[in-house]
């Protein structure tokens, strides 16, 4: 898994991240989501990597990167912060700018990343999502049964409880999944939900995304700023943002003066359900990037 990949452990001012990156080329930040950790890219990094230099971590608070103190508003999981913290990373590893593709709970950082530091994002991959200010504005009776777990992770204290009261259940780990998402990948992401520490952490992210996250786009959209890179936006075909936003390009045309929304045949999981096809769409949106920037 990740052959001629690196793996490190790296100590920034606000978090230690676990970081695997290998390639060469223009630098491309990938971001998983919950509950993955950065394993989930074993099939698409090495395709992007003869192309660009991938730069896979796992997420503050995910994986085996560190996780935050706790505060009120939980501003350390807030995508504020898990954002600022790639900023620096790709700056210690020599990246002033950067191209970044993120899934799930990682397309908010990335989102976060893009309009927080402008100078340094050169393109944007959103998989899988809508921004959270766009989600939370449309929710509905549908909304509310397909993405009732929003809510829930919401809650004190609860959902720790019901989580890591039997993990493999709560989050389907089964034989049959580790054989579909490769032996590695599985126990990787599995050690990670069996540790009380992360469960809370991944939980905090949830909690901060519907308070400071939301309240950040809010800051954004009334201040008028945009996306000032090109941005790709991928949903699954069996996932749930097309059932639930009929008027995606619409949405994303609110952010961004050049964006643009394809789809994959696959489930949520894009990175491993159809890994040569996401591969395959985002190096022909960076190179075009690259081609851009000669």
């Amino acid at each position: 898994m990740f052959d001629g990949f690196q793996l490190e452990r790296v100590a920034l001012p606000a978090a230690t991240l676990r970081v695997r990156y290998g390639g060469q080329g223009p630098p491309l930040l990938l971001l998983h989501g919950h509950p993955r950790t950065h394993t989930t890219w074993h099939r698409v990094a090495p395709l992007l990597a003869r192309e660009h230099t991938v730069v896979c971590p796992d997420l503050r608070g995910y994986g085996q990167s560190s996780t935050p103190a706790d505060t009120p508003d939980h501003s350390g999981m807030s995508g504020r912060a898990l954002a600022q913290d790639m900023r620096v990373l790709m700056t210690h590893l020599g990246h002033e700018r950067f191209a970044v593709a993120g899934h799930d709970r990682g397309s908010y950082v990335a989102f976060r990343l893009a309009m927080d530091h402008p100078d340094a994002v050169t393109r944007l991959a959103f998989l899988g999502q809508v921004p959270i200010l766009d989600a939370l504005e449309r929710v509905n009776e549908r909304f509310a049964r397909l993405w009732w777990h929003w809510f829930f992770f919401a809650q004190p204290g609860k959902p720790e409880r019901a989580i890591l009261a039997d993990p493999d259940a709560w989050y389907g780990l089964t034989p049959e999944l580790r054989e579909r998402i490769g032996a590695e990948n599985y126990d990787d992401c599995r050690a990670a939900l069996h540790d009380p520490a992360t469960v809370h952490a991944m939980l905090e992210d949830y909690r901060a995304g519907l308070g400071l996250g939301r309240a950040h786009d809010e800051t954004d959209r009334a201040a008028g700023r945009r996306l000032a890179c090109p941005t790709l936006v991928v949903w699954a075909t069996r996932d749930d943002p097309e059932p639930l936003y009929d008027d995606l390009p619409a949405i994303w045309r609110a952010w961004a003066d050049d964006s643009r929304v394809q789809s994959l045949d696959c489930g949520h999981h894009m990175a491993e359900d159809a890994p040569d096809e996401l591969a395959a769409m985002l190096l022909d949106f960076f190179r075009e990037g690259a081609l851009r920037e000669r």
